[in-house]
């Protein structure tokens, strides 16, 4: 894969050049849900290929993305729910999950990641995870009259969303001790149909992000944020059936 060293001295990387080659770099799409799949990684292919002509690196493209998500969340926590609380709240968290897809294509850019670089995004990850649902909680407390009972769901869905995100990222982590790799992301071969990203898109953190935009509408974003939960509840056990059986494979392996 060509990188930023490859161009000769002094000259200047232009986004179009940058865009074709993380157009031929890109990550398999097995497994990704329809939002990450068709908006999310395309979108943050472009902010990549800018932030790579503008000099960044992918540590402060990361921190710029925790800078627009975590704006979004304090947001939900603190401001009356609206119209126009929806729509800043879900565009800070797009464009903030945007950067996060262009980091890792900014470390391909230049060369490859770095373990300090991948920590920095697993951390700003499991952060953010925990964090938006904090805040639909303490916005549900505040700002509306639903029944106590309701604050149980963002508690489930945090619990829900963490457990996947620490299952995810530990399979991800033996697989590499067992193969003896320290690359950041394993090569996964194959891909995903259509009718597949569109099955699991209840599961798209970018899903959760777009739900925002009914937050002026309570009832019907605590419908679907209801739902959400609901759909990711009952897939974390299958999730971790699944992750259990791999590891036992790569155990007798």
């Amino acid at each position: 894969m060509a990188t930023l060293a490859d161009h000769p001295q002094g000259e200047r990387l232009t986004v179009p050049v940058a865009l074709e080659r993380l157009r031929s770099s890109q990550k398999s799409n097995k497994g990704a849900a329809a939002y990450s799949r068709y908006v999310n990684r395309p979108l943050g292919r472009v902010f990549a290929a800018v932030a790579a002509t503008l000099g960044l690196k992918p540590n402060q493209v990361t921190a710029i993305s925790a800078v627009l998500t975590f704006a979004g969340i304090v947001l939900v926590a603190t401001v009356p729910p609206s119209l126009g609380l929806g729509v800043a709240v879900t565009l800070l968290l797009l464009l903030g999950y945007a950067l996060d897809s262009a980091d890792g294509q900014v470390a391909r850019l230049q060369g490859g990641g770095s373990l300090a670089g991948e920590w920095l995004d697993h951390v700003v990850d499991a952060v953010k995870t925990t964090s938006i649902h904090v805040a639909v909680l303490i916005s549900w407390y505040r700002f509306t009259d639903l029944d106590p009972v309701w604050l149980l769901v963002p508690l489930g869905y945090l619990i829900a969303d963490n457990a996947r995100f620490f299952g995810l990222v530990l399979s991800d982590f033996l697989r590499r001790l067992h193969r003896g790799s320290s690359k950041m992301i394993l090569k996964r071969e194959g891909t995903t149909s259509l009718l597949y990203s569109l099955a699991v898109l209840p599961f798209d953190y970018g899903l959760l992000l777009l739900s925002f935009l009914l937050f002026a509408w309570m009832p019907l974003f605590v419908g679907l944020y209801g739902l959400l939960f609901l759909a990711n509840l009952l897939v974390v056990p299958v999730a971790f059936l699944r992750w259990f059986r791999e590891m036992k494979r790569l155990g007798r392996a």
